[in-house]
C-alpha cells in the first residue's frame, strides 16, 4: 500500500518476493536481476507495490507466465470440444469460448433469426446438453475457462455451473472468467437483448452470486476490446473500459456488498493493438487509475481489489485480407506489447481470422508466437523491463490525464455518479458518437494515405496471390444442431420448463432476489437460452437503439 517505509526495507520486501537468487541470464550469460529501478527507491517503484504502474505481482513471470488462451468455438458443441483438446495439448493453459451470433443474442438455433448463423461465428449453445458437450472429458477443476458472452452471460454460467455439478465437480473450485461486460454492449459490439437499467441488475446478479458461491470465478471481465474494434483510439478504449468498471463497482456497493467481497475478483479485457508504446503505456496508466479510484474513492483496503489483472486479445481490426501471412508479424507485435504491458492472459489472433475461422494450423502458429516469446525472447526475465523509459513514462502519464478528463465529463453528465454519467452517456448516444467520429478520422487518413496499413495501401505486390485455405462451417452443421436441439426439447420434461420459466418471470419483477438460483434449475430442466431470454423479455422488455445521428 502507500504507507512510507525505511528505503531499505522496499528492497529486502522486493528479494524475498522474487527469489533473487533464482538464475536469469542473457543468452550470451549476462546475469539479470529481477527488475531494475532506483537506487534509492520510494513507495510505488517497483512491481508489486501501490498503485501498480509497473505491474501487480513483484516476481511478474518469473515465476509464473501468463496464461496461454486461445478463443476458440465453431460448429457444434461436439467440435468445439475436439478444438479444445487439440489446443490444450499443443500447449495451451487455459480455455476461451467463442458462441455463435444465435446465441450471443439469446436466440435459440431454431429461431428464425438464427436461419445461416448456426455455429458460424462460434459453437451453438442452445441448452445444458450443448455445455455437456461442450466440455466432455475436461476437468473443470483443473483447467480455467473464459466465455465471451454478455447480454445471456448469466444462463451460460448456469450452464456451466450445473454441467460441472454433473460431472463431479465442486462450484467452489470452479476458476475462470465470464465476460458478463454488458456496458460496452450498448456502446460498442450491440449485442444487448434487455434495456440497460434491468441489464446492469442482472449482471450483479452475478458478482452476487460469485462472491458467495464461486470464490475463483471472475464475474465480470470489464472489455476495452470491443471499443476498440469498433473504432475508439486507445486512450477512449482506456476510458471507457475503467469508467463502466467504475460503474459496475458502484452498482455493486448499492446492492450491499462491500467492495473488497468482490474487488478482488474484478478482471479487465484490453486490446493490443499495432502502435507499440501507447499500448504499453495503455496499460501501466490503467493499472495506476483503477488502484487509486478503487483506495480513494470506493475506499478498498485490500490490495487485491486495488489491483487492475487483463487479459489481452491482439486487435482483429488490424488484420487484412491481403497478404494474410504479413498478419503473424502484426500480432507477434501486438502480442510482445501486451506481455510488455504486463497482461496476465494473452490470446494471439490467428493470421486468417480476417478470412474465416480460424484453420488448426493457423491457430497452433498463433499459439507459437507466445510460446516464442515466452521461452525464447527473455522478455520475461525482467519485470516491467520499459519502466523508467522516459518516452514511456511521459506517453503513460499524458494517456492518463486525458483519460481522467473523460472521467470528468461522465461524472458531469450524472451529477457526480458514475454509474449514472455511464447509462446516460449510453441512452443519449454519447459513446456511441464518439467511437464512430473516432473510426471515421481513422479512415479518412487510411484513405489520404497518412496512415499506411501495409498490403492495403501500399506494398501491395503479392495480393494477388491466391489466399491460404479457410475452414469451412457448412450447412449441415446448422441442421446437426437443429436435430440435437429438437431431440433435447422432446425428451425434457415441459411441464417442469414451463414451472421453471414462470418462476424466473416472477422473479425478474423483484429487484432483490439473485435469479442465478432460478437460473440454473432452469437450465436443469433443459430450458434453452432463448426460452429463457423470452421470459425475461416479458418482464424487462427488449432494447431498441435510438441511432446516431
Amino acid at each position: 500500500m502507500t504507507t512510507e517505509r525505511p528505503q531499505d526495507q522496499w528492497r529486502d520486501d522486493f528479494d524475498a518476493a522474487v527469489h533473487r537468487d533464482t538464475d536469469f541470464e542473457t543468452m550470451s550469460g549476462v546475469p539479470l536481476d529481477p527488475v531494475y529501478g532506483p537506487d534509492e527507491p520510494a513507495a510505488g517503484d517497483f512491481p508489486g507495490q501501490w498503485p501498480y504502474l509497473r505491474g501487480p505481482y513483484a516476481s511478474m513471470y518469473r515465476t509464473k507466465l501468463w496464461t496461454m488462451r486461445l478463443f476458440a468455438g465453431f460448429g457444434t458443441a461436439t467440435d468445439t470440444n475436439g478444438r479444445f483438446k487439440e489446443l490444450l495439448a499443443a500447449g495451451s493453459d487455459g480455455l476461451s469460448t467463442a458462441f455463435d451470433l444465435p446465441t450471443l443474442m439469446g436466440r435459440d438455433s431454431d429461431d428464425p433469426h438464427a436461419l445461416g448463423e448456426v455455429g458460424r461465428c462460434g459453437v451453438a449453445v442452445d441448452t445444458l446438453a450443448d455445455v455437456e458437450d461442450l466440455y466432455a472429458g475436461i476437468d473443470l477443476e483443473q483447467v480455467t475457462t473464459s466465455m465471451t458472452i454478455n447480454s445471456p452471460a448469466p444462463i451460460l454460467l448456469a450452464m456451466y455451473v450445473a454441467a460441472a455439478e454433473q460431472a463431479g465437480a465442486a462450484r467452489v473450485n470452479l476458476g475462470g472468467t465470464i465476460q458478463n461486460d454488458i456496458l460496452k454492449e450498448y456502446q460498442a459490439q450491440k449485442e444487448f437483448i434487455f434495456p440497460p437499467r434491468p441489464s446492469m441488475r442482472f449482471m450483479n446478479d452475478v458478482v452476487r452470486f460469485c462472491a458467495a458461491e464461486l470464490p475463483r470465478w471472475h464475474p465480470v471481465s470489464i472489455s476495452g476490446y470491443h471499443i476498440r474494434e469498433a473504432g475508439s483510439t486507445a486512450v477512449q478504449e482506456l476510458a471507457f473500459t475503467l469508467a463502466n468498471g467504475f460503474a459496475y463497482v458502484e452498482q455493486a456497493l448499492a446492492s450491499g456488498l462491500g467492495v473488497d467481497e468482490f474487488g478482488p475478483r474484478l478482471s479487465f479485457f484490453f486490446n493490443a493493438h499495432v502502435d507499440f508504446f501507447e499500448e504499453i503505456a495503455k496499460y501501466r496508466a490503467a493499472r495506476r487509475i483503477w488502484a487509486r479510484w478503487m483506495r480513494d474513492r470506493y475506499g478498498a483496503e485490500d490490495p487485491r481489489s486495488m489491483m487492475l489483472r487483463f487479459h489481452t486479445q491482439t486487435a482483429g481490426v488490424s488484420l487484412t485480407a491481403q497478404q494474410p501471412e504479413v498478419n503473424i508479424v502484426r500480432t507477434a507485435i501486438e502480442a510482445l506489447a501486451g506481455v510488455l504491458g504486463g497482461t496476465q492472459s494473452l490470446h494471439t489472433n490467428s493470421m486468417d481470422e480476417v478470412l474465416a475461422l480460424p484453420t488448426e494450423k493457423a491457430a497452433r502458429i498463433a499459439l507459437r508466437t507466445q510460446q516464442v516469446i515466452a521461452h525464447e525472447t527473455r522478455v520475461p526475465h525482467v519485470a516491467d523491463p520499459l519502466g523508467g523509459s522516459w518516452f514511456v513514462e511521459a506517453l503513460t502519464d499524458e494517456v492518463e490525464a486525458q483519460a481522467e478528463a473523460i472521467f470528468e465529463h461522465l461524472e458531469h453528465l450524472g451529477e457526480g455518479s458514475l454509474l449514472e454519467g455511464v447509462l446516460r452517456g449510453i441512452e443519449n448516444g454519447w459513446f456511441q458518437g464518439e467511437i464512430a467520429e473516432s473510426a471515421y478520422r481513422l479512415e479518412r487518413k487510411l484513405n489520404a494515405g497518412r496512415h499506411v496499413v501495409v498490403g492495403v495501401n501500399a506494398f501491395t505486390e503479392g495480393n494477388d496471390e491466391a489466399p491460404p485455405p479457410i475452414l469451412q462451417i457448412g450447412p449441415e452443421v446448422e441442421e446437426l444442431q437443429l436435430k440435437r436441439l429438437a431431440k433435447v426439447k422432446g425428451d425434457r420434461d415441459g411441464a417442469a420448463v414451463a414451472a421453471a420459466l414462470s418462476r424466473l418471470q416472477t422473479e425478474a419483477a423483484d429487484p432483490a432476489v439473485n435469479l442465478m438460483p432460478a437460473l440454473i434449475d432452469a437450465v436443469r430442466t433443459y430450458a434453452t437460452a432463448g426460452e429463457i431470454c423470452a421470459a425475461l423479455a416479458d418482464t424487462w422488455g427488449r432494447y431498441v437503439e435510438d441511432p446516431v445521428i
